[in-house]
């Protein structure tokens, strides 16, 4: 059986996902288908981009979380162009995420390796941004952020919005001390070379949740809060089936609370994604990620900036630092 058949087998011959299973992608599951004030540090970022026609709400009405701000980021990491793993432009990326974070007062650490890809061996670096805690326990947030091996793919909604949420989250996170440590990972390689697979995808969570392992930080994980293809205008969210049903109920409830209902919908999906590794390991984790399939330009290169939306943004970091006080607070 081929890798292509057996992807439609897995994914079901259903109406809007076919797209999907012919770039070999995150999708899978028959239910796809369906699918205060300003903060305490300055970006090294420049300019702001030019707006989408929904500018985000003011910060004060966010946490703090600034949309036009991280849009700016976005902005920027589009502006190395393609940078799928092992390219020189990725190199450009990761030197920009750590002048940025060193920017915010952020601690972070490199994970340098090496990955066996069907298009040969590549470098690969993770960055793992540590904020200490009160106590043991660690709450863990991650985004990838290398782009698809595809030409003039930039990779603006996937995943240049989530890493750009990221940093925002950083930036407010850093100067502060809670209960628990909140750890914040950028993954490299979540993308496949060639074809979706254990083996072709995830190279970058794979090699974290087994460095975790075997160090024995993961047993310290109180959760895994992962955010991929977030920033779209038009976005919707929908329950990951995978995740931990815990978790995604208390970032689904803080969404409600929040007012977010309008794009934290309670309709399921299924992804493979950087949170598949963790779970396996017993990590509880939940996958805050885009009704990707049917937005008719995921995975090609009309993945581009004016997708992007600074007031989803700011929606999106809004709920994940609100979930990270509720963490925080158990």
């Amino acid at each position: 059986m081929t890798l292509f058949t057996k992807m439609i087998l897995r994914i079901g011959v259903i109406a809007g996902v076919l797209p999907a299973v012919l770039c070999g992608c995150k999708a899978t599951g028959d239910e796809t288908a369906r699918a205060a004030g300003q903060p305490p540090f300055t970006s090294a970022v420049a300019a702001a981009p030019p707006q989408t026609g929904d500018d985000a709400p003011p910060p004060e009405k966010t946490g703090g979380f600034d949309g036009k701000r991280a849009l700016a980021n976005v902005a920027k990491q589009v502006s190395f162009g393609p940078h799928p793993s092992g390219s020189k432009a990725i190199a450009q990326v990761q030197d920009y995420l750590l002048s940025e974070l060193k920017s915010y007062g952020c601690t972070a650490e490199t994970d340098s390796f090496v990955a066996d890809t069907p298009v040969g061996r590549l470098s690969m670096k993770n960055i793992l941004v540590k904020i200490p805690g009160e106590k043991p326990g660690i709450i863990l947030l991650g985004t990838h952020y290398d782009t698809l091996l595809m030409d003039n793919f930039v990779g603006a909604y996937d995943a240049g919005s989530s890493t750009a949420v990221m940093l925002e989250l950083a930036g407010l996170l850093c100067p502060q001390k809670g209960k628990y440590a909140v750890w914040i990972v950028f993954f490299d390689g979540e993308e496949a070379m060639k074809h979706w697979s254990e083996t072709d995808s995830r190279y970058g969570s794979r090699q974290m949740a087994a460095r975790l392992s075997s160090s024995g930080d993961i047993k310290r994980i109180k959760a895994f809060l992962l955010a991929d293809i977030v920033g779209v205008r038009t976005a919707r969210f929908l329950r990951e089936s995978t995740s931990t049903p815990a978790l995604v109920d208390l970032v689904w409830s803080t969404a409600a609370k929040l007012g977010y209902t309008a794009l934290f919908l309670n309709d399921s999906s299924s992804a493979e994604d950087d949170h598949d590794p963790f779970l396996k390991r017993g990590v509880p984790s939940v996958d805050v990620i885009g009704d990707f399939v049917n937005n008719g330009y995921w995975h090609t290169p009309q993945d581009a900036l004016d997708k992007i939306s600074a007031k989803t943004l700011a929606i999106t970091g809004h709920v994940f630092l609100e979930s990270v006080k509720q963490l925080q607070a158990k």
